[in-house]
């Protein structure tokens, strides 16, 4: 076990995975001499050559795309988009072929695409989205969200060994701000929900950077025992995971650093109130951003984004329901 960021644990599964199998190769913008926009390819270039750490256009179509025919011939690419906001420029090979390919032709594509998402450093309505439930909603695709040190390094290695083309989402506000302990090696992080705490009163359901705030939001609050449930993964989700927390807590606060309507905290709440609804002891709340573009104003993102002040108001009201 070895202390690392969360950045430094995606790269860690990526060299790992890499060195033990020849067919894994890397695609993405910037992502070979320089390193990556984010350094997490930093020194792959000198290690593993151009053959398999691809410098490309600024194409997320043509990314996508030719990662799939690499795929389909029996290689494993895993395709870094700079931003995740930058996906839509690929939505169409990703959607309508990717995710496709298996129903349609009885092709496996195994590619992994990284999406640096989500809001905290003031970078405006093009560099700060959480699109991950635009692709829950695209039958054939797979998508993970690790919040820990450790769970990145396990679910990166994880999607690259999955048939499936798998959409993992890291979170580059946790980038250098998280830090834990990391096995050596290789070993895979399931696409299964974690227990973060347990409790009793009250569970919060949540994923990414909100795993953390929620921690923070719900420590010592009102002497009220809290469980806080981190998915991990949004696709498998994890539903029996969700409705035994919901079975022992009663009360539910889901918290979700994207956009309110059809978010993936909306999916949780649909599948709560559809198979749990009699084990409730109060409503469903969601914490979520409004549906507006995240500012370029530290103030401004700091009013839209969730908080540890509004999780914990919101966690208050409910258990005084």
């Amino acid at each position: 076990m070895s202390e690392m960021t969360y950045l430094k644990a995606i790269s860690d599964g990526l060299r790992t995975e890499m060195r033990s199998d020849e067919r894994v190769l890397l695609m993405g913008e910037d992502i070979g001499v320089f390193g990556g926009a984010f350094k997490v390819t930093d020194g792959f270039f000198d290690e593993f050559g151009a053959d398999r750490v691809m410098d490309t256009p600024l194409a997320e179509s043509a990314i996508i795309g030719t990662a799939i025919g690499a795929a389909v011939v029996g290689l494993r690419p895993v395709c870094e988009m700079q931003f995740s906001d930058f996906i839509a420029c690929g939505f169409d090979q990703l959607v309508n072929t990717a995710a496709k390919m298996y129903y349609r032709q009885d092709l496996p594509v195994n590619i992994t695409v990284r999406l640096p998402s989500g809001g905290g450093f003031s970078g405006g309505p093009f560099h700060s989205q959480n699109p991950e439930s635009w692709f829950m909603h695209a039958p054939g695709l797979k998508v993970v969200a690790p919040s820990t040190a450790e769970d990145a390094k396990g679910l990166i290695i994880a999607a690259m060994r999955d048939p499936n083309p798998v959409v993992f989402m890291e979170h580059k506000h946790l980038y250098r701000r998280v830090k834990g302990e990391v096995a050596e090696g290789s070993y895979e992080t399931p696409f299964r929900a974690r227990v973060a705490r347990e409790g009793d009163d009250l569970v919060v359901i949540a994923y990414g950077a909100m795993v953390h705030t929620v921690l923070e939001a719900t420590t010592d609050l009102a002497g009220a025992s809290i469980m806080v449930l981190d998915l991990r993964s949004l696709v498998p989700l994890d539903e029996e995971a969700i409705l035994d927390a919901v079975r022992h807590c009663s009360k539910v606060v889901i918290v979700d650093e994207a956009n309110e309507t059809c978010a993936a905290g909306a999916q949780v709440a649909a599948l709560i109130a559809e198979r749990s609804f009699e084990d409730l002891d109060g409503p469903v709340v969601r914490v979520a951003s409004p549906d507006c573009p995240i500012p370029f104003s530290p103030p401004l993102e700091a009013a839209v984004l969730p908080s540890v002040d509004r999780v914990r108001e919101a966690c208050r009201q409910l258990l005084e329901y």
